[in-house]
């Protein structure tokens, strides 16, 4: 079989999302899956439409497109701020974007007249992570024009955390943001269907026993994709972490001598250098690289260590080991790992277990990490 690959086990994606969408219904928060990490594969996006997403979320139109092609008709929200360049293609395969410039605002309602129809704005708010969003003290003059503007309607607000800043959010946050909602609503008289507290981030804070105010969705990929909290890499309990398996195959084998540190000059090398050689060391070199994949993002099997990396090759120092050439190694990926990975030209996807189940077992077991969920 051909390698590199990534294996896809579309049955523990439908699990992870029926776990997480299940435990949040009940808290009356509806989950939109966000497919960017792999660009916006249409059988991955519809495990997580299974596993009972609302719609689907995405940050780059060409992914849009690519599930619109697919024959996806669910709502797709574009999360990023849209080019002013790319409007038109906005209005006409997204039901919704979020939005933080009056002037792209202004463009989108021009393209929905010209398309006839109405494009639904969602409002960033800058909440703490210093990436996109409006100043809460600009919000209300901003949502009045968007109310104002034919072509648009205000569909809701939201914010974004630990992405940029890496800190996640608090209740504090959520009830600033649910009393922004109801400041809003007051000032414009237009009700918010939505009110979008975050991402997988929010996850510890939406099911930690806090009241939920006005929060009514989350931006869920990286839980669904991977079952872990993106801010501590815990796995989420009763979720699965394996979902998605690198496969590289093994082009060489065998000992060379040990670098002598006062060689290595390239500072890039020096910091992927993260496994010294003493004298002799048993290797191995993978027909994968930098080029591929995130690597501080794989996970070594036992008895394995990273020893370094260049754009195609991926060289591993083993204390044990039977790989021959031409043999396979597995491994698993963190967030960054798999989004370089689905998106390489030459990483291929393998998809297993098509139909959805009706019986799950979570081989990994049901995890202690994060137990309020």
């Amino acid at each position: 079989m051909s390698t590199p690959r990534i294996e896809v086990h579309l049955s523990k994606i439908r699990h992870n999302a029926k776990t997480v969408i299940g435990r949040l219904r009940t808290r009356g928060i509806s989950v939109t899956g966000v497919t960017k990490a792999v660009c916006g594969h249409p059988t991955i996006a519809r495990a997580m439409l299974d596993g009972g997403a609302v719609g689907l979320a995405e940050a780059r139109l060409s992914n849009v497109r690519k599930l619109r092609n697919a024959g996806m008709t669910c709502p797709i929200t574009l999360i990023r701020t849209p080019t002013l360049s790319q409007v038109d293609q906005v209005v006409q395969y997204c039901e919704t974007s979020y939005n933080t410039e009056i002037l792209v605002i202004t463009a989108l309602a021009a393209a929905a007249i010209r398309k006839d129809c109405i494009h639904g704005i969602i409002l960033m708010v800058e909440m703490g992570d210093l990436r996109e969003g409006i100043m809460p003290k600009d919000l209300d003059s901003i949502a009045q024009q968007v109310v104002d503007m034919p072509g648009v309607a205000l569909k809701g607000i939201g914010a974004n955390f630990a992405c940029l800043s890496g800190i996640s959010p608090n209740a504090a946050d959520m009830d600033a943001l649910s009393v922004l909602a109801n400041d809003t609503e007051g000032q414009c008289g237009s009700f918010l269907q939505t009110v979008s507290g975050g991402n997988s981030a929010n996850l510890p804070w939406a099911l930690g026993g806090h009241p939920v105010g006005r929060i009514n969705d989350l931006r869920l990929g990286e839980a669904i994709l991977l079952g872990v909290d993106p801010v501590s890499g815990d796995q989420i309990g009763g979720m699965y972490t394996d979902a998605f398996t690198l496969v590289a195959e093994v082009i060489e084998t065998g000992s060379k001598p040990a670098t002598h540190p006062q060689s290595i000059c390239d500072p890039v090398f020096k910091k992927l250098h993260l496994v010294p050689k003493s004298g002799q060391s048993t290797q191995l070199i993978l027909a994968i690289g930098q080029q591929d994949t995130d690597v501080f993002g794989l996970s070594m099997p036992p008895r394995n260590g990273l020893i370094g990396a260049t754009s195609d090759h991926l060289v591993i120092g083993t204390s044990h080991s039977t790989q021959s050439v031409g043999s396979e190694m597995r491994f698993q990926m963190n967030y960054s790992a798999l989004m370089k990975a689905m998106s390489a030209p030459d990483v291929k996807t393998r998809l297993l277990h098509r139909s959805p189940s009706r019986h799950v077992r979570v081989s990994q077991g049901p995890g202690n990490h994060l137990a309020s969920i």
